[in-house]
């Protein structure tokens, strides 16, 4: 009779995420997945008064994110048809502008896939570089994926100064 290890246990699903560009009734959950990402994601890289200087930067208000759809193409991680994770781009200027996942939902590969999705995207606009101002957060997990380090850089919130860096990558065009 063959033997089967009881110890190990079922372990729960893993959702079921999705990709896509955003939609206007995102918008809600992008306002919480931002303000969760800084207070909660980035708790290990910033002090509470930065985060609290970073979180106000935008408004946690479904509106104020609706409006910045209109002005970058925002692609979203849905899990049952709520956004859990989203990146926004700026094809004309050949830059990506924020990317933000739920904090319990960090490490599964949303990031990378959100990032993926928009390298692809510029690619297929004859894009062939494409820069991030990113957090400390993002900065190693950015370098792994082929980013450069233009440089440090502080900006200010709030009267708080918060460091980031300006990195930039080479895209190239991969057969999938």
């Amino acid at each position: 009779m063959p033997s089967t290890d009881v110890s190990q246990t079922p372990s729960a699903p893993t959702p079921r995420i999705t990709y896509r560009e955003g939609f206007a009734r995102d918008a809600a959950d992008q306002a919480e997945v931002f303000y969760h990402a800084v207070m909660q994601g980035a708790a290990s890289h910033y002090g509470v008064d930065e985060r609290r200087a970073w979180a106000n930067a935008l408004p946690r208000e479904a509106s104020a994110w609706a409006a910045r759809q209109t002005l970058y193409t925002t692609l979203v991680a849905s899990c049952d048809g709520r956004c859990v994770g989203f990146l926004e781009l700026d094809v004309a200027a050949k830059r990506i502008e924020t990317i933000y996942v739920w904090p319990s939902l960090t490490g599964r590969g949303i990031g990378t896939t959100l990032l993926i999705h928009a390298e692809r995207m510029l690619l297929e606009q004859g894009v062939s570089r494409v820069e991030i101002e990113a957090s400390s957060v993002l900065y190693e997990r950015l370098l792994r994926r082929g980013f450069t380090n233009l440089g440090e850089q502080w900006v200010e919130r709030s009267g708080e100064l918060l460091k980031r860096y300006r990195l930039v990558k080479k895209l190239n065009a991969v057969e999938t």
